[in-house]
């Protein structure tokens, strides 16, 4: 399936209905006084959460969406009939925002969230309203409103306790495939991941988090280089960041730090958030060479893991290392 984490759609409310101008006409009552109803209120488009979807593909195929059109009223004081809502279904985790402004109208993120995109316009008054004790004959009705129309973006942005950064073809595939039953595609050339991957964890015995593989950044992805600026809302609501950095590398602190800065130049909340450094590719070090690897510091509070997804070495101690990180984020945040 092809994920599709940005849409722009168009949404128009109903109308609402006429009210009319009508009189009664019945045998022996040759002056009815005024029976024009209502005219129907205009339908609503709403946007609903729904857990069981994972992407925006639906609205790749369709963009306008028009919600029904209340009816005029009718004589003996007939309301006309409201018009059809229309509800478009988004997945959990989906920002809705003012297409031209970017305002940001609301964030979906619990399974039946919704709200009204547009609202239908409301039914004009038949002339019975307008009866009074000095003007029983009233020859006037309203028009009904016409209903909202907007441009919306939708922007997805996933739900997941865990974020895996780093460079291209670092091992972010190979890791969640190792540790959940995600399959992504894994290959040795950069960019093999070209959409985020979420994958579940199961540490213990009652024990469950989800895992996110995101795309490779560069240096320089917040200003748009690479694929990675397409893909940096995804780690926004991830409560612990992953690093996967090389231990082959000519200089892991200093890759360390490029990708830190890419977080915090895209979203300062990004960098605060706690971070967990997993050293890769351990099987390709040779045992006499690692000693180097024990000297580097990447920060106060940041705990690092030497891992191999081959030979599942340090894979264990990482993922009490992610469990450890996530029980402390959550009893913070009470």
């Amino acid at each position: 399936m092809q994920f599709i984490d940005q849409a722009i759609v168009y949404v128009k409310a109903g109308n609402g209905g006429n009210g009319v101008i009508s009189f009664r006409r019945e045998k022996f009552v040759p002056k009815g006084g005024p029976d024009g109803g209502n005219g129907g209120h205009g339908g609503s488009v709403h946007i609903r959460a729904d857990r069981q979807l994972g992407t925006l593909l639906d609205f790749k195929y369709k963009r306008h969406y028009r919600a029904g059109n209340g009816e005029h009223g009718r004589g003996k004081k007939q309301t006309g009939k409201n018009g059809n809502d229309v509800v478009l279904k988004v997945p959990c985790g989906t920002l809705v925002k003012d297409g031209h402004n970017g305002h940001v109208l609301a964030d979906l993120v619990n399974h039946g969230e919704e709200i009204i995109a547009a609202g239908g316009g409301k039914g004009g008054k038949g002339n019975a309203e307008f009866a009074t004790a000095t003007n029983q004959a009233p020859r006037i009705a309203e028009p009904g409103i016409p209903g909202e129309e907007r441009e919306l973006l939708l922007e997805l942005k996933l739900l997941a306790d865990v974020g895996l950064v780093g460079f291209p073809n670092v091992g972010k595939s190979t890791l969640i495939a190792t540790v959940s039953a995600a399959r992504p595609k894994i290959a040795d050339y950069p960019f093999t991941t070209l959409t985020p991957n979420l994958g579940i964890v199961r540490y213990a015995e009652g024990k469950s988090f989800t895992l996110a593989d995101m795309p490779g950044l560069i240096k320089g992805a917040h200003e748009g280089k690479g694929l990675g600026i397409q893909f940096l809302r995804h780690i926004e609501r991830t409560k612990v960041l992953v690093f996967l950095i090389e231990c082959v590398s000519e200089d892991p602190e200093r890759d360390y730090e490029i990708l830190l800065h890419e977080l915090a130049s895209y979203s300062a909340e990004l960098a605060r958030k706690p971070k967990l450094v997993a050293l890769t590719k351990i099987d390709l070090f040779e045992e006499g060479a690692r000693k180097r690897l024990e000297k580097l510091s990447f920060g106060k509070n940041v705990r690092v893991v030497r891992i191999s997804s081959v030979t599942k070495h340090g894979i264990d101690e990482l993922l009490r290392k992610m469990w450890t990180a996530l029980k402390s984020t959550s009893r913070t945040s009470r």
